[in-house]
């Protein structure tokens, strides 16, 4: 059984840093993508993905200041969020698939993903 498990969320001022981190266990297929989602006041949005092949793909309102990142000695995923602004502010979930970024239709969409994990806290305020 899948399980990703999240960590590194908090309490930041504006154009702060964080690096959210999401260890994955139980993972046995050789192709998988992995990615962030964040949920604030709206629906749950991707932030970025990533696939076994080193591809990612961010959302627009992250492209320069979030970078995602893989690293398979130690089955983790990273998020490093820099110059944070307050609509940044969410919960962050990782999430996991089989599927490589490649084989998606739209991999920042929710449905794409089979596995998640329960979601780190990030608030961004002065």
């Amino acid at each position: 059984q899948v399980q990703l498990v999240e960590s590194g969320g908090g309490s930041v001022q504006p154009g702060g840093s964080l690096r959210l981190s999401c260890v994955a266990s139980g993972y046995t297929s050789s192709t998988y993508s992995m990615g962030w989602f964040r949920q604030g006041p709206k629906k749950r949005e991707g932030v970025a993905t990533i696939d076994n092949d080193g591809s990612t793909i961010y959302a627009e309102a992250v492209k320069g200041r979030f970078t995602i990142s893989l690293d398979n000695t130690k089955n983790t995923l990273y998020l490093q969020m820099n110059s944070l602004n307050p609509e940044d502010t969410a919960m962050y979930y990782c999430a996991a698939d089989e599927a490589t970024i490649s084989d998606m239709v739209e991999p920042l969409e929710e449905y794409e993903f089979d596995y998640w994990g329960q979601g780190t806290q990030v608030t961004v305020s002065s």
